[in-house]
């Protein structure tokens, strides 16, 4: 250890696996809320702080950043019953507020929810809303300090008065309104023990009706599995108020059950199990009578869209509406007859329309190299709306009519900073095995081709996330600073299907660190950046990527971050919905997985004696997704291994958790200091 980190003594921890000793030496890091463990953090926070506020570009980047992220924001608007309800920030507000008006202006715009003002920092934030059919009420759920966990509430929307009812321990969850507007579904997990908000494990997910006005003591249980207590659900009534729906996860993996209950037989008739092998993903778009319309991947690994009539529900019965495609399917939309079909190409979006037959009417033009999203609304809505953005594209909003096909811009963000001068590439370069990998690359028009340019490598590589054009104003100063920005996408994400995503999975796992190593190769071959001028930047899923290919090739790299990372492989199952991971990245206490996972685990293939570039651990005291114990184990391990003088440093930020609903000002802190690290090392 060649700098004076504060000292993280190692225990003496020994796991035995199927017969292996595993040494665990930072295993008291687990109980995050010790003296010991707070001290430890509370000392590298104070290291990190110190050297980071030192880097002398620090401070001219924050202040660049805070002017980039000085413009107004606009939420996709939603047309429930005339009135039209969105969020927007304006400048540097912390959180979006959310507003409604009445369409075609009327009395102009009205607050319904500011969070900024229900905390001096802005770290609680609206985690989810949902508004009643009738567009009277409005169910939303906060987060404090960026946890998984959401107290829901109920607002009248034309006095803005706040009800009574208060919904807790409602975690990966919507609200449903019933079409009547008296309540709504979601569902939520028994209350954790005092102190274990943060790793209790997530199991036995329960369904619940929520009556206006009543406490909820008295919600009505819905749906429970106890025979499946790692089955969640999401509980709503289709359009037509005939049918209860319950579409059924298990993990996170791409694979769902469906099921349903004729509510024409009554509230308590039976649940019929339309799907409940778990062999595909199945999506339902919409219904009419009893033929629903299903996006699914069954024998279509890049998806279609079938019909199931669910009083002749055999497979043989089905009729397949839009076959599969060159294109990956990513959703469909039904509106005034017109199934509105997004799909993915070469990792951006295209999106055509079709009848209720399948027979195409229409595309939809979008700008080169962008993502498209939205097209939300009611099965007779005439209207719609839906976003456009690129990596050099703040992104425009539209109104679209479904059936002249026009679109209408309604918003268009005034981005202060000139984006002329970039401009995004997509390439594609050969992985370890052949396979060829696409890659978006973003940089100035007249950058040099001599390997000299700063050059941050992303990705993500895991759970069928596909990486698609997007805008994001930190990138935009990077930009500014003269870096370049490369997304590779990587076996194990979404682009190319479900076979792109089983590719990288479980036991395949290591293409996906393969097909980023080649993608460091490739920037270097072809002269974008060569190793002193390539960081290498993931999060959550993509922050095991990165500490992955950080052991394996450390020689390929300037610096790298870390963020919220999953790097402790061998116990991941054990803490909150880690468990629910099992299915993308094997269970160890399989003996075939268990060996493919020690192989690549992070925190345990930390090598003695070797020089590591510069690294940034990023994670957040708050997170209950990824437990931060992973990130301080991972970090503890690599200090005391480091040979040569490069620093590794944590960042560890307060009062925050996976990401969602981080407020602006620690969103431009956190960027400030990793664009700052990256430029003293890359440039």
């Amino acid at each position: 250890m060649s700098a004076d980190y504060p000292k993280a003594i190692p225990g003496d921890v020994v796991d035995v696996i199927h017969g292996t000793q595993v040494p665990d030496p930072y295993r008291w890091m687990e109980d995050i809320d010790s003296e010991e463990t707070r001290g430890w953090i509370e000392a590298q926070q104070a290291y990190t702080a110190a050297f980071l506020e030192g880097l002398p570009e620090r401070e001219a980047i924050r202040e660049r950043l805070t002017d980039a992220f000085d413009y107004d924001k606009h939420g996709l608007p939603e047309l429930i019953e005339g009135r039209l309800f969105y969020s927007r920030k304006t400048g540097l507000q912390n959180q979006s507020v959310h507003f409604w008006r009445e369409d075609g202006g009327g009395a102009g715009e009205k607050v319904l929810l500011d969070p900024n003002t229900l905390s001096e920092d802005g770290t609680v934030s609206v985690a989810g809303w949902s508004v009643s059919d009738d567009g009277k009420r409005v169910a939303y759920g906060l987060s404090e300090s960026g946890s998984d966990w959401t107290t829901w509430h109920v607002m009248d929307v034309d006095t803005g008065r706040v009800l009574e009812d208060e919904i807790r321990w409602v975690k990966f969850s919507w609200a449903s309104w019933a079409p009547d507007g008296s309540g709504f579904y979601y569902s939520r997990y028994a209350a954790p023990e005092d102190g274990e908000e943060l790793k209790d494990t997530n199991l036995n997910q329960k369904a619940y009706f929520h009556v206006v006005g009543t406490p909820q003591s008295e919600d009505r249980l819905v749906y429970e599995r106890p025979d499946h207590p790692k089955w969640g659900f999401g509980v709503g009534v289709t359009e037509d108020e005939r049918y209860q729906i319950i579409s059924v996860w298990e993990g996170a993996g791409s694979k769902n059950g469906f099921f349903y209950r004729d509510l024409g037989k009554g509230e308590d008739g039976r649940v019929v199990e339309l799907f409940n092998e778990f062999d595909a993903r199945y999506s339902l778009v919409a219904n009419d009578g009893s033929t629903f319309y299903f996006v699914t991947d069954l024998d279509a690994p890049k998806k279609r869209l079938i019909a199931v009539d669910v009083e002749n529900p055999d497979p043989t019965h089905w009729k397949t509406i839009l076959p599969e495609a060159e294109g990956t399917l990513q959703g469909v939309s039904l509106l005034s007859g017109h199934f509105i079909a997004q799909y993915m190409v070469d990792a951006h979006d295209v999106v055509v329309i079709h009848d209720l037959e399948g027979k195409k009417v229409r595309d939809l033009p979008l700008p080169n190299l962008a993502s498209a999203g939205g097209f939300g609304g009611y099965q007779d809505d005439t209207e719609t709306f839906y976003i456009t953005t690129g990596y050099t594209d703040p992104g425009a909003i539209y109104r679209y009519d479904v059936l002249s096909g026009e679109s209408a811009l309604f918003w268009e963000p005034d981005f202060p900073v000139n984006l002329s001068a970039y401009e995004t590439k997509q390439v594609r370069y050969p992985s370890k095995d052949g396979t060829e990998i696409p890659m978006f690359i973003t940089r100035r028009k007249d950058a040099p081709m001599d390997g000299s340019v700063p050059t941050i490598l992303y990705g993500y590589g895991g759970f069928n996330i596909s990486l698609t054009p997007g805008f994001s104003a930190s990138t935009a100063i990077w930009l500014e600073l003269g870096g370049a920005y490369a997304v590779a996408n990587l076996r194990g994400g979404g682009e190319y299907g479900e076979d792109w995503h089983k590719a990288g999975m479980q036991e395949k796992k290591q293409n996906v660190f393969d097909d980023f190593i080649s993608a460091a190769e490739y920037l270097e071959d072809a002269k974008y950046a060569d190793r002193d001028h390539l960081v290498i930047y993931g999060g959550s899923n993509g922050g095991l990527l990165v500490g992955a290919c950080l052991n394996q090739r450390p020689e390929l790299y300037a610096a790298a971050s870390t963020a919220v990372g999953v790097h402790d492989m061998l116990r991941f199952h054990k803490f909150t919905i880690g468990w629910a991971w099992q299915e993308e990245y094997g269970d160890v206490e399989e003996p075939g997985a268990f060996e493919v996972l020690r192989a690549y685990s992070p925190y345990h293939n930390i090598r003695e004696g070797v020089a590591y570039p510069p690294v940034l651990i990023e994670t957040a005291d708050h997170d209950d997704r990824v437990f931060p114990a992973h990130s301080f184990k991972y970090g503890a391990r690599l200090q005391a291994a480091q040979t040569g003088d490069a620093p590794i440093l944590m960042r560890i930020e307060t009062k925050a958790g996976h990401g969602a609903g981080t407020p602006t000002a620690k969103t431009i802190e956190a960027a400030a200091d990793r664009f700052a690290f990256f430029l003293k090392y890359a440039r």
